[in-house]
């Protein structure tokens, strides 16, 4: 090859690596200003809203106590959904990874992606019909023998429909979402350290706990994170199967609501400053999402030190 050749080549690698970089650029810019704009049009409709006397807004108590249950509501849904999927779906992305032979693994991968492909009204109206008629003797049983608890204290909706339901449902919807991105991590894990916690004597879990745990941790939370984002922001499912009712603390009692339900529920019929008061609900929904992200990133750098592979 002469000199005018690879002259030319590295001049043409030069412009490509040019083009690539500012095509990156240039989307990385686009997403901050898309997101700048909807945070820009969220804050610009809220503030009637935020201003208005507190007796024109529902309930007559002003926008915060108005939003106040509501939230409660979200935080408590998302929290249950989490505390159930997060330990399942580790366990099952454990057992696709390390435990099932290959034939099995790849069936069970397919058919984890397949759930996460399901539409959530599909979801929702399982949690509807099935779920919540098939669980409310349960919720008879709690109220009767463990009522003294407030969490579930009576007396326990005959219909089912309570944000205890909602939270069953919505772990479900993010199992599948958890369990493939902890698969792909846990599949990642050095297996010269795997070789090597073996070699020294451990067993399977004692390998998995010093090897693939530790590798995986930050993954973990990412995936949990981005879980906690779609049970936090998930509508038609919720609005299916929760019953409009005030915030109560009893997880078997009708009642609570979630933001994204209450905006998808009262949206179509409102106007004025109503329209506004539910774009101010979603702007709470817009900074709750955006902390939950904030502190998951914190979490992330603050591990990514050792991940287990240095």
């Amino acid at each position: 090859m002469t000199t005018n050749s690879l002259t030319t080549s590295r001049s043409a690698g030069r412009t490509g690596d040019k083009v690539f970089s500012t095509a990156a650029m240039a989307a990385g810019c686009l997403i901050l200003a898309v997101l700048f704009g909807v945070a820009l049009f969220l804050v610009v409709q809220a503030i009637p809203a935020l201003v208005a006397p507190p007796e024109s807004i529902q309930g007559g108590q002003g926008f915060f106590a108005y939003i106040g249950p509501i939230v409660v509501g979200t935080l408590i849904a998302a929290v249950i959904a989490l505390v159930i999927a997060t330990p399942v779906a580790i366990g099952v992305a454990l057992f696709i990874s390390h435990y099932a032979p290959r034939r099995l693994a790849s069936g069970l991968g397919y058919v984890v992606d397949l759930l996460a492909a399901i539409p959530s009204v599909v979801y929702g109206a399982w949690g509807a019909a099935f779920l919540a008629k098939e669980i409310s003797p349960a919720y008879d049983w709690l109220a009767k023998n463990l009522g003294w608890i407030p969490l579930f204290q009576g007396p326990a909706s005959a219909t089912g429909k309570t944000i205890l339901t909602a939270g069953i449902v919505l772990s479900v919807m993010v199992l599948p979402i958890i369990t493939s991105l902890t698969r792909e991590i846990f599949l990642q894990t050095p297996k010269l350290h795997e070789e090597a916690a073996l070699a020294l004597g451990a067993t399977r879990w004692e390998m998995i706990r010093m090897a693939v745990l530790p590798f995986g941790r930050a993954g973990i939370v990412s995936a949990v994170m981005l879980g906690l984002g779609r049970a936090l922001g998930e509508t038609m499912a919720v609005a299916l199967v929760l019953s409009s009712g005030v915030l109560t603390a009893s997880l078997i009692q009708s009642g609570n609501q979630t933001i994204a339900a209450e905006i998808a529920l009262n949206f179509p019929e409102a106007s004025g400053l109503k329209v506004n008061t539910l774009i101010a609900a979603g702007l709470v929904l817009f900074v709750i999402t955006l902390g939950v992200n904030m502190i998951a990133r914190w979490i992330i750098t603050r591990h990514k030190e050792f991940s287990g592979a240095n």
